[in-house]
């Protein structure tokens, strides 16, 4: 009798501990009621606005919760019911979940747009903990900030009193989530790299270091935020940086040309750095072109590779893949192999400037038949068929997947049968799925329809009314060059 009573109480314990354990929490609920007296105790916290029911808060609560168990005794991280707490979320205009912000003492200081993987969250707040530049006193201090794996922004300043450094902190301030700051008011620390007056030095970050290009930018000019911020936009990434996730966005604002291999500055920085000189002595011959070059880990973007230059795992072997992206959405590929003495990446290069490379494109096969009431359209055909000069073109985007493009499509089939007798105009669909989209055309969602008329293909109409036959054929009626022709009757004007 008594072991059993012993196994119960055991049992109980157990389940009460494991139970707790569960409840268990690193991230902070915080409410209406307490939020503006429990967030400034925080010198920095993150907090995660979210709403139970919302699928994208659901994915990411296991990685927040992991981020805040890493984080912890560095930075806080917080979470807020949005249903539950509606004031606070309306005082800081949360209209999405999840939504994720910053905040300094309590203050909101910036929006929070880093990953959003636990890794990711850890790497991006381990930044923003402490001072928005960091104080250093001595030669030790300068040498081991500037010894990371990313680049440095440092001040050298003659006292504490100095504008220049006000101004600085300023834009230290303004640009610390996306950069590294110090500064001194010591201008013998920085009598190692010239420095005899107040300057600003841009650090490079020692593993990208080359013989193509300075290690270290000084900053030339007077001093102003924005200044300070176009001198570190203009210097920050040098000739070839490393193509990471988080700075993709960045890099490819520009016309970007990009090396893949077996890249790893953790554990082979030299052998990572042997293609990389490869594509930095090419690059010093075409830099004046406006063109930027990177290095990427081919497994990185392995997925991106696979959809969208139709590249496989086994392609390759050892040597780099090149592509270069436009700033506007043309992609190349350079087929050719990379040679080790860069000849084939210099002529790759000298094609492109010279108008000679064809355009990757992934596209489906071109359909054999193809004379059915709604056109079917692929990448290499958007040419011929939408950008008929001579036709009206209504064409929908879809994907195979979309409930929505379910729900539409014996409409829009109904649609193509009214029309098929009127030789102005085309009723047309495309999988964007599996096709290139072309410029000019936003597909975020799916369907997305656009109107193309004849003799103005360089300004598409996106068409946003309602999805009944009567609404697209009003929509024609106003939009079409010519009058329609349903089911073979010709419109009156």
């Amino acid at each position: 009798m008594d072991k059993m009573i012993s196994r119960g109480l055991l049992c109980v314990l157990l389940c009460s501990l494991s139970s707790s354990a569960r409840e268990h929490s690193d991230v902070l609920k915080l409410t209406d009621a307490d939020f503006d007296y429990l967030a400034p105790e925080h010198e920095t916290l993150l907090v995660k606005f979210y709403a139970p029911w919302c699928g994208h808060c659901k994915k990411l609560a296991p990685e927040f919760e992991s981020a805040a168990s890493r984080l912890k005794g560095t930075v806080a991280l917080a979470k807020v019911d949005c249903t539950a707490n509606t004031e606070i979320c309306k005082h800081y205009g949360v209209n999405g979940y999840p939504t994720l912000k910053i905040f300094r003492n309590g203050q909101e200081s910036s929006s929070y747009d880093g990953p959003r993987s636990a890794d990711g969250i850890v790497e991006y707040m381990k930044k923003q903990a402490g001072p928005d530049s960091v104080l250093l006193h001595s030669e030790h201090d300068l040498e081991k900030f500037i010894n990371h794996f990313d680049a440095s922004v440092v001040g050298l300043f003659s006292g504490t009193d100095s504008s220049q450094l006000a101004e600085f902190l300023k834009g230290a301030s303004l640009m610390r989530e996306s950069f590294r700051f110090a500064h001194t008011t010591d201008l013998q620390l920085g009598q190692k790299y010239g420095v005899t007056h107040e300057s600003i030095l841009l650090f490079r970050a020692p593993r990208l270091s080359s013989k193509f290009e300075e290690s270290v930018v000084p900053h030339t000019g007077s001093l102003s935020v924005t200044g300070l911020r176009r001198f570190i936009r203009d210097n920050i990434f040098g000739l070839c940086p490393h193509l990471t996730k988080e700075n993709k966005d960045v890099l490819r604002k520009r016309d970007l040309l990009t090396a893949y291999y077996d890249l790893d500055y953790l554990h082979n920085p030299k052998g990572s750095n042997y293609w990389r000189n490869r594509v930095l002595k090419v690059a010093t011959k075409f830099s004046s072109q406006g063109l930027l070059f990177s290095v990427a880990n081919r497994n990185d973007f392995m997925e991106e590779l696979e959809e969208e230059f139709g590249l496989s795992a086994s392609d390759g072997n050892e040597l780099p893949f090149v592509t270069l992206r436009t700033r506007t959405g043309d992609k190349y590929s350079m087929r050719e192999e990379f040679t080790r003495d860069g000849k084939s990446l210099e002529s790759f290069l000298e094609d492109y400037f010279a108008g000679r490379l064809k355009r990757y494109v992934k596209s489906e096969p071109v359909p054999a038949i193809n004379n059915g009431v709604v056109k079917v359209v692929v990448a290499d055909t958007f040419e011929e068929i939408v950008n008929d000069p001579e036709k009206d073109v209504l064409i929908e985007f879809y994907a195979p997947w979309c409930g929505h493009c379910k729900k539409l499509e014996p409409k829009y089939t109904a649609l193509g049968e009214m029309l098929y007798s009127d030789p102005n105009i085309v009723i047309a669909k495309m999988d964007a799925t599996v096709n290139d989209v072309p410029a000019g055309y936003d597909v975020q969602g799916f369907p997305t329809i656009y109107f193309a008329a004849a003799g103005r293909k360089s300004e598409p109409k996106r068409y946003e009314g309602a999805r009944e036959v009567k609404d697209f054929i009003n929509f024609l009626k106003r939009e079409a060059t010519k009058p329609l022709i349903l089911n073979g009757v010709k419109e009156e004007l």
